[in-house]
């Protein structure tokens, strides 16, 4: 009986486990998907990725909701030309995902002149339905 009750603890803890790293590379996909709407501007691709209960902070303090970083994104305000992302870590508990990583990128915001950003940034994704969305995220400069 002891041994059957172990077989089946054990076959508990894969299935577990297996669920979980299938749900980290889910996470994983999402953060590239975004990383490419980002750069591509592709608003479409930005709402179907984000909640519309997203707050995204930016390391110098601004706050957007969905909407603003939408807007923000797609008229050139707010643009990436390029995103590198180093160190990411994706940690996964029920329907709540916590990503970090380090990004690296440059900009070229309308009005501005091309520049480029190092920051550590912490985002928060939850599962809704089958996908995982994009409800929070704050950056902070790297040195």
């Amino acid at each position: 009986m002891k041994k059957t009750l172990f077989f089946a603890a054990f076959l508990l803890l894969i299935n577990f486990v297996a669920f979980a790293q299938k749900d980290e590379a889910a996470v994983a996909a999402t953060v590239e998907k975004l990383r490419v709407a980002i750069v591509g501007a592709n608003e479409a691709e930005l709402n179907k990725l984000t909640s519309p209960k997203l707050t995204y902070g930016h390391s110098n303090g601004l706050l957007e909701d969905q909407k603003e970083f939408v807007r923000a994104i797609v008229s050139g305000e707010s643009k990436f030309t390029k995103i590198d992302l180093s160190e990411q870590t994706v940690t996964v508990s029920g329907d709540v995902a916590l990503v970090r990583h380090k990004l690296i990128g440059e900009t070229h915001n309308k009005g501005k002149e091309p520049g480029s950003v190092k920051l550590g940034v912490l985002l928060v994704f939850q599962k809704t339905k089958s996908e995982w969305l994009l409800v929070a995220r704050q950056a902070f400069k790297l040195p």
